[in-house]
């Protein structure tokens, strides 16, 4: 590949574009609005002049509403040699172009499973999606040279390419994406007129479960509007569960014994298949999950106290796997959570106890 044409500059196209220019890769950039393509051109994502000619791979960067019009008008004007889209929907793209009779052979499907709640081009970065998996959904029309185009992309982002039927992924999805999704807006619209008194005692957990809904509205409406079906049926479920984790929450409170017995058995259902559907989330670098054990470290909110902390334990010879900050609120100090190996836990404790941190069980 050595030329390549970006439609739609947000956070997605232009962190593809970013990651290309990188390898040497010309990228052309467009979009809908001209002032959002200058502003990937200044952060080195290429060019916004037009190509001579066609190009290697067009990728087609619009929310999915627009995905099958905008891949319809580059295939027509012969802009590229190959066309992939990233749009988070698969199915119905692609039935949108088949509909209006297009030659899909130049075309395959993807779908980058990296993002940011944030959106743009500012938000973009060229590492966005490396060891990530980038979703492919070939079709039997799907030429070798645009599968190769498109493994080639991927290659050059660093990620992980995932191979699937178009509608098993939007099931997928909205599985691990969409529904999940809403349920966290869901979950921080209870914060919204709640009192200041309980807001401030906010913690890590509400974080971590709300920190996907300051994604942008718009977008997700896009989204959702093209994965409505699967989304509504997982909701279904989930909204089934709350139904029997309500009524025995309602049983705890019964003066009635065999009604707490049952209580206390559906809500430790509900947190046992939870604990179950957790294990099956991948664990670093896409590998089954790790038991960690936490070494917990009081710091202020100072220069260089994250690197001292990071070079102290490398001193140790202990790798940190994973890390998590818990901010105090109102004060200027929290809680360091490094994630090591158990037989490592021990070593960094004492070790950067010896070194003056102040370490909390």
């Amino acid at each position: 590949m050595r030329t390549a044409l970006v439609i739609g500059t947000g956070l997605i196209g232009t962190s593809a574009a970013l990651a290309l220019a990188a390898r040497g890769v010309v990228v052309h950039l467009t979009d809908r609005d001209p002032e959002q393509a200058r502003t990937a051109v200044a952060l080195g994502a290429g060019t916004d002049a037009e190509p001579a000619g066609p190009v290697d791979l067009a990728i087609i960067a619009a929310p999915p509403a627009h995905v099958a019009a905008a891949l319809a008008d580059a295939m027509r004007g012969g802009l590229a040699r190959g066309y992939l889209d990233v749009a988070s929907v698969k199915g119905g793209p692609r039935r949108e172009l088949e509909a209006l009779g297009l030659d899909l052979s130049a075309y395959i499907g993807s779908h980058p499973m990296s993002g940011r709640e944030k959106s743009g081009p500012l938000a973009a970065t060229g590492d966005l999606f490396e060891g990530r998996p980038w979703v492919l959904t070939p079709t039997r029309d799907t030429d070798t040279e645009v599968l190769n185009l498109a493994l080639e992309l991927i290659s050059h982002c660093r990620a992980v390419p995932v191979v699937m039927d178009a509608d098993a992924h939007d099931r997928a999805v909205a599985l691990v994406s969409h529904m999940p999704h809403l349920v966290s807006s869901m979950v921080a619209a209870r914060l919204e007129n709640a009192e200041e008194a309980a807001v401030r005692l906010c913690g890590q957990g509400i974080r971590d479960v709300t920190r996907i809904a300051a994604s942008d509205p718009r977008m997700w409406i896009d989204i959702l509007s093209a994965n409505p079906g699967p989304v509504a049926d997982l909701l279904a479920d989930v909204s089934a569960d709350l139904d029997e984790t309500v009524q025995a929450l309602r049983a705890l409170q019964s003066s009635d014994q065999a009604k707490r017995r049952e209580g206390t058995t559906g809500i430790k259902d509900v947190l046992r298949r939870g604990n179950a559907g957790q294990i099956r989330v991948p664990g670093k670098h896409g590998t089954a999950p790790t038991p960690y054990e936490s070494v917990v470290v009081l710091i202020d909110d100072q220069p260089g106290q994250l690197a001292r902390i990071f070079a102290d334990a490398d001193r140790a010879g202990v790798n940190i796997e994973d890390v998590r900050i818990e901010h105090a609120t109102g004060q200027q100090i929290g809680l360091m959570e490094l994630m090591v190996k158990p037989t490592a836990a021990p070593v960094l404790t004492a070790a950067l106890r010896d070194r003056g941190w102040a370490i909390r069980q």
